[in-house]
């Protein structure tokens, strides 16, 4: 009988990619992959550290594996891993430690799995984090969406950020293995590939070519699909990413771009690379070239010197810009970064009250943008029944759709004219299928 493995992901959706290649890793040497709720011989656990939060869930689901199987076989990865192993090994019943370019080589290392007495270590210096671990997730049950790696590390050095720390300088895919795993999907019959890595805009650096150039190169690929960038820095989307995607029906009309602060002063102590004055002028140019894009943003509060004038600044200037949504985190002190050694800390009070007022900001803005789309005709990619008999999907500029359930909506890209809003979704009827796809009965 196979053994089970057990998979789960703290973090963003490229470590969900990294994890799904490990899973198929599994698979393909007779192991059987099974999911959390049940008892596995095996759990994997591929972490974060972009917050506090994410290593003490670390130590609570290790804890968690081993209520479910005290002799299971514990493999703690990721980001997380990279920075702090020693802090992992310590951890009681973790029983291996993989650094970020180890998780791929994990058949190499690990010759059994058997519980031992000390956790095994396998994690290279940051300065040798060199490898490219090409990766994609999918949902082989829905053949819906598929994310794609196609660059890794950050050349940046904002003074709040571990990632280069735990995976390296910027490297990319080279764009012909892209294209060979693009197809790939788009034959199996994904229908929206979305392209990840930790500095997506930064890809191609070191291949003598860039996003734009690749993206070029995808949309011209045969097929019913089309192309979602997860988050591209305000610096890096450039007018030519920009006019590809106004133009070309392929590209989802959405970016997510990170503003972290509002605020030029904090900006600066964040050492990121543009001002306040910088994002809003992109926003404009963005939305003047595509009406109904949607806009996804990052933002940071309680930064160490973030003054009560310094979060107005960012909560006028978001309330003010044509976004649609936001991703609120409050700032956690994380070791190994200039930030935590900058002057005049936020209270943590004030930190959550921070984060609770851009929350409330950010479902403002979701709503006035889902308003603004009544009486227009949306293109959405239908993806799964819910438990009220209606089927969600996701519009190319992001906006959650939910309609009367129908069997062949699934999969297909579908015209839909929005008529309101309910519980957080657009609502709507089919106006039309793209390229004559017809329903199928219920």
């Amino acid at each position: 009988m196979a053994q089970t493995v057990a998979l789960h992901t703290l973090g963003c959706k490229l470590n969900f990619s990294e994890t799904s290649t490990i899973g198929n890793e599994f698979l393909k040497n007779g192991f059987e992959i099974t999911d959390l709720i049940g008892k596995a011989d095996i759990y994997v656990l591929n972490t974060c550290t972009v917050t506090q939060n994410a290593e003490k869930d670390c130590r609570q689901l290790v804890r968690k594996f081993l209520k479910r199987n005290p002799e299971a076989y514990i493999i703690v990865t990721g980001c997380y891993a990279q920075l702090r192993p020693d802090e992992i090994a310590k951890i009681k019943g973790v029983d291996a430690v993989l650094g970020s370019n180890e998780k791929f080589k994990l058949f190499s290392l690990i010759d059994n799995f058997r519980k031992k007495d000390l956790a095994c270590i396998f994690v290279s210096p940051s300065d040798k984090l060199n490898d490219f671990g090409p990766a994609h997730s999918t949902d082989a049950d829905s053949r819906t969406r598929a994310y794609l790696k196609i660059q890794d590390g950050c050349d940046y050095k904002c003074s709040f950020c571990t990632i280069p720390l735990a995976r390296g300088l910027s490297r990319s895919m080279h764009p012909d293995d892209i294209l060979h795993q693009f197809r790939n999907l788009v034959n199996e019959g994904y229908k929206e590939i979305i392209l990840t890595g930790v500095n997506v805009g930064d890809y191609g650096k070191n291949n003598f070519t860039n996003l734009y150039n690749l993206l070029l190169n995808l949309a011209d690929v045969e097929g019913d699909f089309r192309i979602r960038i997860s988050s591209i820095e305000p610096n890096l989307l450039s007018d030519e990413i920009i006019e590809l995607t106004a133009n070309n029906e392929k590209m989802c009309k959405h970016f997510h771009i990170p503003l972290q602060s509002g605020s030029s002063d904090i900006l600066k102590l964040m050492r990121r690379r543009y001002n306040a004055e910088d994002y809003s002028d992109l926003i404009y140019k963005c939305k003047e070239k595509i009406p109904d894009l949607g806009i996804g943003v990052d933002v940071i509060v309680g930064f160490p010197g973030e003054t009560e004038d310094d979060f107005l600044k960012t909560y006028n200037l978001l309330n003010e810009l044509p976004v649609s949504y936001l991703h609120v985190f409050t700032y956690s002190e994380r070791p190994d970064t200039k930030a935590i050694e900058l002057a005049n800390p936020v209270d943590i009070y004030e930190r959550r009250k921070r984060n609770n007022m851009l929350r409330i900001l950010s479902e403002k803005k979701r709503y006035e943008f889902y308003k603004s789309m009544i009486g227009t005709e949306l293109e959405v990619l239908f993806e799964s029944e819910d438990v009220y008999n209606k089927i969600k999907g996701f519009s190319s500029n992001y906006i959650k759709v939910r309609i009367d359930y129908n069997p062949g909506l699934h999969n297909k890209i579908f015209t839909v004219l929005i008529e309101g809003i309910e519980d957080n979704c657009c609502t709507g009827s089919i106006k039309g299928t793209k390229k004559s796809i017809e329903l199928k009965a219920s």
